[in-house]
């Protein structure tokens, strides 16, 4: 994917399923809102540019939500459930938000020390509420600015919200000084959220209940008036197609620097996640990108490289923080976490055609070429360059880059254990290499990086085993005692773990050792 046009509703939407699974809600939460704002958007006769405004919101208005993920962890022990816990709570009712605070306040911290957090946060309930609203309304917004939407759609993320009775967070508008698209965004939001909790007949009665207080009571009334309506036909199997038909016309598309740009949106919204990130996307893309050039790539291969770097760990935000922040090491339960982040990156975009490549490529980033990465566990033939390039690059800048659990490696240390890698087999020679490069390290060039120890001889009888010659063959082409073909087949074998000439053929295919023809 280079330079052709892609549907803006299909990167968005690709996007906002990694912003429901960051807020704890269903894959396709933000998709279904988006549908029933046209639908309600269309009874209650918005003009065809409102329709487009509250389609596009329902898409983008939780994209600031998953930046303050440090301070959530901080405050409940948790960033995804409390968020999910929070949808279900009315807003407008005072005492229910502080028995949501009494509920998940101070999370696994000692009781005394839970019992004074949790009276701090009931003694400061609506402040913090309407901070906290505030700073995910104004990171939407910018990140909606950097996707070359107007003011239209900026201002309307602002009410994101608000409610009609001015009970809502930050708490700066009311009634009908919030645009129609929000308004029909707060009731679309909460029939796909309870739609999920409750099934549609609870969905219905929490419109009915909250009309004039959460919602505008016409749009409430429009929506329970026509609420069978409103669910007609949705199916969550379907739910991608349903949404992309649903954008109201004129269909928007992104070329060259604006799919560029979106993909900066992807790695700064992950980036976002955790203080630990900030500027990780951007430096692994800078240097996926330079050593793809280096090895000659084509164009198009290299435009598809970066932007996987970009969006490789957008996957993150399924992950707690209290995983990603953990001082110590991981468990086997947060490994099975943090194991399936890439499979979450590859399918925010495995739906949309036009990404779905740069999504397995992205989910990749973790693979080694010896079968010991994650989440496929895929081995060396099943690897492209480009993911190789992605893998050595990641591992690099993440060297360099402190953790929880571990101080940052200057440039030596990180080139070492890099070249360590890519000599034992898990990374690409080639790809570490040309990564390094691009650092700015001076490589020296080498003749071959052979895994597993193996010498430039043994490669020479395993290239002649592989191709199907006795010992006495390979002793006659290389010059050697038939005794010495044999000894190097069995130091082969040692190496290798293997037993057999067929078995040492194929670890030799597995890591691209045999040239083709």
């Amino acid at each position: 994917m280079g330079q052709e046009p892609v549907r803006a509703a299909e990167v968005i939407g690709a996007m906002s399923i990694a912003t429901d699974l960051g807020t704890g809600q269903p894959f396709e939460h933000a998709l279904r809102t988006a549908i029933l704002a046209v639908r309600l958007g269309e009874l209650a006769e918005l003009s065809p540019q409102e329709l487009v405004d509250a389609y596009y919101i329902s898409l983008l208005h939780s994209f600031g939500c998953t930046s303050d993920a440090t301070e959530q962890t901080e405050l409940f022990g948790d960033d995804i459930e409390p968020r999910a816990k929070f949808a279900l709570v009315d807003g407008g009712d005072l005492e229910e938000v502080k028995a949501f605070l009494r509920d998940v306040v101070g999370q696994g911290r000692p009781p005394e020390v839970r019992e004074e957090m949790v009276a701090h946060a009931v003694d400061n309930a609506v402040e913090i509420a309407r901070s906290t609203f505030a700073l995910h309304c104004e990171v939407a917004q910018r990140f909606a600015g950097w996707l070359g939407f107007g003011p239209a759609v900026i201002s309307n993320l602002a009410w994101a919200f608000e409610r009609w009775d001015g009970n809502g967070f930050p708490g700066a508008a009311a009634g009908e000084a919030i645009g129609r698209p929000t308004r029909v965004l707060h009731v679309a939001r909460d029939i796909s959220v309870f739609l999920s909790a409750g099934g549609a007949e609870r969905a219905r009665d929490v419109i009915e209940r909250r009309a004039g207080g959460a919602y505008d009571p016409h749009l409430a009334a429009l929506a329970t008036d026509h609420f069978a309506e409103l669910l007609d036909g949705l199916d969550d199997a379907l739910i991608w197609e349903q949404a992309i038909v649903a954008e109201p016309p004129p269909q928007r598309w992104m070329t060259g620097a604006e799919i560029d740009t979106a993909f900066h949106v992807v790695g700064a919204f992950t980036d976002l996640k955790s203080y630990w990130l900030r500027g990780h996307a951007e430096g692994t893309s800078q240097l996926a990108e330079a050593a793809a050039w280096r090895l000659g790539l084509p164009e198009d291969e290299v435009t598809m490289v970066r932007r996987a770097a970009l969006a490789l760990d957008l996957g993150r935000v399924s992950v707690s923080n209290a995983i990603w922040e953990k001082p110590g090491r991981f468990g086997l339960a947060d490994w099975e976490r943090v194991h399936l982040h890439p499979y979450f990156t590859e399918r925010s975009f495995a739906h949309a055609p036009a990404l779905a490549a740069i999504g397995e490529l992205a989910g990749a980033h973790h693979e080694r070429l010896n079968g010991g990465g994650y989440h496929r566990k895929a081995l060396a033939p099943a690897l492209s360059r480009p993911a190789r390039i992605l893998a050595a690059a990641d591992s690099y800048q993440a060297m360099l880059e402190r953790r929880p659990h571990r101080p940052a490696l200057d440039a030596a240390g990180a080139e070492a254990e890099l070249l360590k890698d890519a000599n034992s087999g898990r990374l690409c020679p080639e790809a570490v290499d040309a990564v390094l490069a691009a650092a700015g390290h001076r490589v020296a060039k080498r003749p071959h990086d052979l895994p597993a120890g193996l010498t430039e001889r043994e490669h020479e009888v395993l290239l002649a085993l592989a191709g199907g010659k006795a010992n006495k063959e390979i002793a006659e082409d290389l010059g050697i005692s038939v005794k010495t073909a044999g000894n190097h087949i069995q130091h082969i074998f040692d190496k290798t773990g293997v037993r057999t000439r067929s078995a040492a053929t194929v670890w030799a295919f597995e890591r691209h050792l045999v040239p083709s023809a």
